[in-house]
């Protein structure tokens, strides 16, 4: 073998934004929303888990919805005697944390200028394969058909992104607001103020309160109140998945850095023109073949990147061997991807 130093110039680091499609298949819109027998199990008290279609052989998880309630209501208690403390105030308490950094700072939504804090919400996580390095902010679009009535039947969710000047951070990285929208996406409306995108932890937090107060989706099943004086048996998770499998869509598209480590490898006329086979070399340390002497020749197969320490880092095969004599210099591009 035979080695060469890079030098500075021949490292060249690079970064491109990937977008896309969200959801399994390489589909950007989800319209089914299927769930499976968790429902029936203990981690189906916290979450459901949804999945792109029914069939067990090939379903795959989309995202989770998850009902957190701050004062414990719409779930069972984990004890009967003691109030408050049940699996939607956990989950409520969860998020809290990591979006809020703390137990003490609540969720709020703007109504109209009015700076409320509901008790209840609705968190999204989309699953971590499907967002990959974060959400694409400007793609989300949520169809809520619902029960509503009236000039917008379907009401249309899409965050604020394209809107901003500036982004507002949050522990869980930037935050928009989510807003009424047309059919295509863009926002038509900002007075209400309906959840939150949290694009960097791939999940989108929903005003629950306001949703069914509007009709679009229904928590008062199972005597839910807003304090801690009712309790259902089971959590309102499903309520939300009904109101989707009810003409909903869910159109997203993830967004991923893929940063390439592009290295030049130049192998000059006068270098790398002898074969470093040991067959070459006869015991006496001669050349076998006259020929290398006055005409050498030599094929590049593959290129090993090592460190200082002389450790074999990665190896680049060529595809097909590249011929090499003192009147051809080679230019070799390596890109690596992480």
């Amino acid at each position: 073998m035979s080695y060469r130093r890079f030098d500075q110039d021949d490292i060249v680091v690079s970064a491109d934004s990937i977008t896309s499609p969200a959801w399994s298949n390489s589909s950007v819109q989800l319209t089914s929303f299927h769930t499976s027998s968790q429902v029936s199990t203990d981690s189906g008290k916290y979450y459901y888990s949804v999945f792109n279609n029914g069939d067990p052989a090939t379903q795959e998880i989309q995202f989770s919805v998850a009902y957190g309630n701050k004062l414990g209501s719409g779930s069972a208690l984990y004890d009967a005697g003691v109030l408050g403390k049940s699996y939607s105030s956990t989950v409520y308490g969860q998020f809290r944390t990591l979006i809020n950094g703390d137990e003490d700072t609540n969720f709020t939504f703007d109504n109209n200028g009015t700076i409320e804090t509901p008790n209840s919400i609705y968190a999204l996580s989309v699953q971590r394969a499907r967002f990959k390095e974060k959400l694409l902010p400007g793609s989300l679009l949520l169809k809520l058909q619902g029960n509503a009535t009236g000039s917008f039947p379907a009401l249309h969710l899409t965050d604020n992104s394209k809107n901003l000047i500036a982004d507002t951070f949050t522990d869980a990285g930037r935050v928009y607001s989510l807003y009424s929208a047309s059919a295509a996406g863009v926002v038509h409306s900002t007075a209400v103020e309906y959840g939150k995108l949290y694009p960097d932890v791939g999940t989108v937090i929903l005003n629950a309160e306001m949703l069914s107060s509007s009709n679009y989706l229904d928590i008062s099943a199972g005597a839910l109140a807003f304090d801690n004086s009712n309790y259902s048996t089971h959590n309102h998770n499903l309520n939300l998945i009904n109101t989707l499998n009810s003409g909903s869509q869910f159109v997203l598209r993830s967004d991923e850095t893929l940063t390439s480590n592009f290295i030049f490898v130049r192998a000059r006329n006068s270098e790398f023109n002898y074969s470093t086979n040991p067959s070459n070399i006869t015991g006496s340390g001669e050349l076998r073949h006259s020929v290398m002497i006055d005409n050498p020749q030599s094929y590049l197969t593959q290129v090993g990147l090592y460190n200082d320490s002389n450790d074999l880092l990665a190896v680049a095969k060529l595809s097909t061997p590249l011929l090499k004599d003192f009147t051809k210099e080679t230019l070799i591009r390596i890109k690596l991807d992480y």
